[in-house]
């Protein structure tokens, strides 16, 4: 055999080995006890919004409807006229025994506007328990009960919430959730057996006062495209456990057609790999399916290889999509997504901009970023 064929093998069997890892990881996350809530503290939801996104009335009713005594909703948008403004009136109308509050922030001087708006939110927030949460997400009403339980642990400084994602219409939306709702959680769920959660992901974040300050607050993560990221290292390096909640949130991500799905996904490919570097080189143990193509390409006699990987790959993918985070799984899309997954992949070690919001940004190396101005564009 040639050298290239030692180091396709090699690759392909950690990849294998990494999806055998993904079952172990989901199994034992799934045989965690549930903790049991003894006494219910007061919880601040705080919920960044902009603009009229789809099923937006739906997703923040459910935040109204928590089956929990004591909690509070505070909502941030950039201008008195958004749109998403009006939706919270309405349901301030809706249920005026919640106790609410909406707050127009202006301008953002920071680059990541929603950090301004968490940090407007957080200084008008009555308690110490906060609950951090994108406009997109929907719950069920033992969200609060499920995570006020878990905090009961005094250690526990920053919980991030999994996630099952919810597709639009699209083809490009569809593929996207699915590799979401397999490579993603697995990745997260294989890192907290490895090496502990010393991060925070997702839309839905809860945090300590406390655990918030200790890093220096919402200031220090303002230059940060990926703040939920930092946030859980920052407070994982202050001391405190950081840990990977068992509510599993939904995470609407809406029918984006394929250049928008583009920019979506290279900006979250490039943002990555600042925020995680050898995590990111890591990606390609991920990805059984696109090595042993790369194996049979190169030997065509050894078509099983593929078959093997296809079937690790789908045990893994079931057990992680289908029983972590009950999502449906399309086995059709599976093997495209998971070859489109590579692709951007490869992209994400090119280019140092994203798209975000209509506003072009340049990406540095700490995962800090800022906004091009037409100067520093040409």
């Amino acid at each position: 055999m040639t050298e290239v064929t030692y180091v396709l093998l090699t690759l392909l069997a950690g990849a294998v080995v990494y999806s055998l890892l993904s079952v172990i990881a989901a199994w034992r996350y799934l045989s965690l006890p549930t903790p049991i809530l003894s006494s219910p503290e007061p919880i601040s939801i705080l919920k960044p919004l902009s603009g009229l996104e789809d099923g937006l009335e739906s997703n923040l009713r459910t935040f109204f409807e928590q089956d929990y005594p004591t909690f509070e909703i505070l909502f941030a948008v950039g201008a008195a006229d958004d749109p998403a403004a009006g939706v919270v009136e309405k349901l301030r109308r809706e249920y005026p025994q919640i106790p609410t509050r909406l707050i127009v922030t202006g301008t953002a001087p920071y680059p990541n506007a929603k950090v301004f708006s968490l940090d407007r939110m957080l200084a008008a927030a009555a308690h110490d328990l906060i609950a951090m949460s994108d406009s997109d997400t929907r719950v069920t009403p033992t969200l609060l009960r499920t995570v006020a339980a878990e905090f009961q642990n005094p250690r526990v400084g920053i919980a991030t919430c999994p996630y099952r994602a919810v597709a639009g219409p699209s083809i490009w939306s569809r593929l996207e959730v699915t590799g979401m709702n397999t490579d993603f959680m697995a990745g997260i769920l294989v890192a907290r057996i490895i090496e502990g959660m010393q991060f925070a992901v997702g839309p839905t974040i809860v945090a300590r006062r406390p655990a918030l300050e200790s890093i220096g607050g919402f200031n220090r993560l303002k230059d940060y495209l990926a703040e939920d990221f930092v946030m859980g290292k920052f407070a994982a390096e202050a001391g405190y456990e950081v840990i990977l909640s068992s509510y599993v949130i939904e995470h609407h991500i809406g029918g984006s057609g394929l250049r928008q799905n583009v920019a979506h996904r290279l900006r979250w490919a490039r943002s990555t790999r600042r925020s995680r570097p050898l995590g990111y080189l890591g990606q390609l143990f991920t990805m059984p399916l696109p090595l042993s193509l790369l194996v049979w390409g190169w030997h065509p006699s050894w078509w099983p290889v593929p078959v093997l990987a296809l079937l690790v790959r789908a045990l893994a993918a079931y057990v992680v999509s289908a029983r972590v985070l009950k999502a449906k799984l399309s086995w059709l899309l599976l093997p495209v997504e998971d070859m489109a997954a590579f692709c951007f992949w490869i992209a994400g070690f090119f280019g140092n901009t994203i798209l975000w919001r209509g506003r072009r940004y340049r990406l540095h190396r700490d995962g800090r970023f800022e906004l091009l101005t037409d100067s520093a564009r040409s």
